[in-house]
């Protein structure tokens, strides 16, 4: 299930329902990284592998230091 909340009063009701014990919030917006990965290589022939984007996000750390 997936509920967006438009007003932070909403978010507030929900976070007092869960100090209630009656719910239970998951905060799942940091592990979509994955899915989103094997959804666009669904649609896309040459998507880089998860070995590829890893490669290029150290190259280009590596790259912002040197400038430093």
């Amino acid at each position: 299930m997936r509920i967006d909340i438009l007003n932070p009063k909403a978010a507030q009701l929900l976070r007092d329902l869960e100090a209630l014990n009656l719910i239970a919030i998951q905060d799942t917006s940091r592990n979509h990284s994955p899915g989103v990965l094997e959804k666009l290589r669904t649609k896309f022939k040459s998507a880089p592998s998860t070995e590829e984007i890893t490669a290029e996000v150290v190259r280009s750390k590596r790259y912002a230091n040197s400038e430093k």
